[in-house]
């Protein structure tokens, strides 16, 4: 049976007793696991003419584009013709594509 060395961090024991201790009082949900990251800015939305410029530079049809997307052919276009405006991931996934289009050529 192998046996693995616990080290023993005293601030990580007191931190833990702390966080216990405002959750006992109302004051902090206790959860497994708190970190804290930055988050990247908000995407500004994208203009018709931008989201075909991205298409363009990855040189691809709008169907092509849809698929690598993962949207239907007729969300790529709407967005195109400015008829629609991405929103959410979709917004996230045309600012990478915008930025390193190689990655959606990767596959």
């Amino acid at each position: 049976m192998k046996t693995k060395e616990i080290e023993f961090n005293a601030d990580d024991l007191v931190g833990s007793v702390e966080a216990f201790a405002q959750h006992v009082t109302g004051r902090q949900k206790l959860t497994l696991r708190t970190a804290t990251m930055p988050l990247p800015p908000p995407v500004k939305p994208f203009t018709a003419a931008q989201v075909r410029s991205i298409r363009r530079k990855l040189n691809v049809s709008q169907p092509v584009f849809a698929a690598m997307m993962n949207i239907p052919t007729v969300t790529a276009a709407s967005w195109e013709r400015g008829r629609r405006k991405p929103t959410g991931a979709a917004l996230r996934l045309l600012d990478i594509a915008r930025r390193h289009p190689e990655v959606l050529l990767a596959g």
